[in-house]
Order: structure tokens, then C-alpha cells, then sequence
């Protein structure tokens, strides 16, 4: 890259790719450029978890150049890019506007400093290991506090540290109960049951658990560990932008000077508002 000339945007995803390979996705991912002219410079890049219709629009009013996003598009295949159809207008809008799409998903899962290390630290932990491996890639992270706590006190701060969205933080588990030993996964991990319980966790920090496998790891667990702490798919991904856009423009070096990066500020939990939420558990 020459100092003194804007880097295009084939030059600005040679860096991001250098931060997230792309051959570390899952194969079942679909990660990569989704849109744009390798040649087009880019000036402006926005970061955020989802590309909905409203985040394409916050980008394109601050004159994004390349929206990063965790999240795919077009993770299942689709037959019609019509504007009647939110996959197509969001692809028509990222073409009209001249805003190239790049995604980076399980690869930023478990790349250094990744997802997993960002939702580590908002949980408070500093030295962690891989929670499992899944197609040869570390996958979710495992460590202690520096002190045991009362699970209320852990997801409390746990809290503060991560966006707050309408539905909040869903617990499993007695709030007096002393946890150290955390494992988490962010975005979807109720599939990872058996690798918490062989991780010794306290407490195991993901999103999007469904009825029955949650219920069944509680009564695994016979009210004891690993409780359960659902943060929230987009709340506890969210996290890892700010750190993608300190290692972006870190690996940028010089060249950051003539970028400007943007962290999206639209909420895209689907969730607005709850109702008659019962704490005690009792009906």
C-alpha cells in the first residue's frame, strides 16, 4: 500500500483477512466479499454484527466505503434479488450506495483476540483456554475469575460490561450460588453442553438456549453446575467490534491515518419489549 493514497478496498480485506483467515470459518459458513469492487478506495468502514436494511442505511447516511460485518447475508441460498424481498433490497441498497459488504463469521469466532476473547473480557477473565474444537478451530473460551463471586454478582457485572437489549440476561441457577470457573460461547451454544461439563465451568455464558436443552443440562446438572447465563446473541457478539476495529486499524499502521472507522449504533436484537417476566419461577 502506498502512504500517500487511499487504500482500496482489495488492500483493507488483505489486512482483514490477515486478522480473520478465511479458511478458519466453519464449512458450513459463508464468509467473505459480498459485495464491492476490489479497485473502489476506501475512506470510511463501519462495523457491525448484523447487516440488516437499518445498519446498510447507517452506513450508507455516514458514507461507509466497506461495512464489516460479523454476521452473513447470504448464509442460505436465495433465488431472487428483487427489492421485494429483504435480501434483495439489502443487496440493491449495498450496490446503489456504492457500499462494499465483507463478512467475517466463525473466523472471527476463533481468531485471536476474536469473539471469544471479547465476550471473555467483558465476563472478567484474562488468561483463558479453547472450550472445545470444532473442525481442528478452538472454539469458545474457558477460565477463572480472578475471585469467586455469587452468580447474581457475576451476571450483574456481566451486564454492565455488555449493550443492553430489551429481553436482558436470562439466568438458570440459584443467585447465591459461588461461581469461578467460566466457560462461554458467543452467539449460539447450546449444542456445547458436554464440553462445559468437561470443563469444570461454573457457569457457562452463551445466547439463544432453546427449552429443551437447556432444561436437560439443568437436570443433569441436579441444580447444581454449570449454571446457565444466556447474555443474548447480539449483546454478547457486539463486544467484539470495537476490538476488530482497534486490530483493523493497528494492522492498517500508517495507512489507519487516512481511514475512518464507525461502530454501528442500531440495536439489531429482534427483541423490543417483555412482558410479565416472572423472576421467581412460580406460576
Amino acid at each position: 500500500m502506498s502512504d500517500d493514497a487511499d487504500p482500496t478496498l482489495r488492500e483493507v480485506l488483505d489486512v482483514i483477512e490477515s486478522l480473520y483467515p478465511p479458511q478458519t470459518a466453519q464449512s458450513w459458513d459463508r464468509v467473505g466479499l459480498v459485495t464491492g469492487d476490489p479497485r473502489q478506495p476506501v475512506r470510511r468502514i463501519h462495523l457491525a454484527v448484523d447487516p440488516t436494511l437499518d445498519v446498510i442505511a447507517e452506513a450508507r447516511e455516514l458514507g461507509a466505503d466497506l461495512l464489516l460485518t460479523h454476521h452473513p447475508l447470504l448464509l442460505r441460498g436465495v433465488h431472487s434479488l428483487a427489492t421485494t424481498s429483504a435480501k434483495g433490497a439489502s443487496v440493491t441498497d449495498l450496490i446503489v450506495g456504492d457500499v462494499a459488504l465483507y463478512v467475517a463469521h466463525t473466523n472471527a469466532d476463533v481468531a485471536a483476540d476474536g469473539v471469544g476473547f471479547a465476550l471473555a473480557r467483558a465476563c472478567g477473565l484474562t488468561d483463558t483456554e479453547p472450550l472445545t474444537l470444532a473442525e481442528g478451530q478452538p472454539l469458545g473460551r474457558v477460565g477463572d475469575l480472578p475471585d469467586a463471586v455469587s452468580l447474581r454478582a457475576f451476571v450483574e457485572a456481566l451486564a454492565a460490561a455488555l449493550p443492553a437489549a430489551a429481553g436482558g440476561i436470562r439466568v438458570a441457577g440459584p443467585a447465591d450460588a459461588v461461581v469461578r470457573r467460566v466457560a462461554l460461547l458467543g452467539g449460539s451454544g447450546d449444542d456445547l453442553f458436554d464440553a462445559v461439563r468437561a470443563s469444570g465451568a461454573d457457569v457457562y455464558v452463551t445466547a439463544d438456549l432453546r427449552h429443551h436443552p437447556a432444561l436437560e443440562a439443568r437436570e443433569e446438572a441436579r441444580g447444581g453446575t454449570p449454571y446457565l447465563v444466556d447474555a443474548g446473541h447480539w449483546a454478547s457478539e457486539f463486544v467484539w467490534l470495537a476490538a476488530a476495529e482497534r486490530a483493523l486499524l493497528a494492522a492498517l499502521g500508517e495507512r489507519a491515518t487516512r481511514v475512518e472507522t464507525h461502530i454501528s449504533t442500531v440495536r439489531t436484537d429482534p427483541w423490543t419489549f417483555v412482558v410479565g417476566a416472572d423472576p421467581g419461577g412460580t406460576l
